[in-house]
């Protein structure tokens, strides 16, 4: 069996978002379901920023079957780490 750590930190939240955490929590904490959130948006713009990276890498009309498969192989592996 597995066991994580956490450690506790202090964050300030808006009172916009602590109500809507409050409101979707489920049977949850508001400290799991802001972990769940957080971990959904650092997914998001990881993702995000690969999007953007392969975008400049086509833009710059780059051609060559070598380069490409070199950024897939990349791209793969990045995404298999997730």
């Amino acid at each position: 069996m597995q066991f994580s750590v956490r450690k506790t930190r202090s964050f300030s939240l808006d009172p916009e978002l602590l109500t809507e955490i409050e409101r979707t929590k489920g049977p949850s904490s508001a400290s799991e379901r802001v972990n769940i959130l957080l971990r959904k948006a650092l997914e998001a713009e990881r993702k995000a920023a690969l999007r953007e990276e392969a975008a400049g890498f086509f833009a710059n009309g780059n051609d060559s079957s070598q380069e490409r498969r070199a950024f897939q192989k990349a791209s793969i592996k990045s995404w298999s780490r997730g």
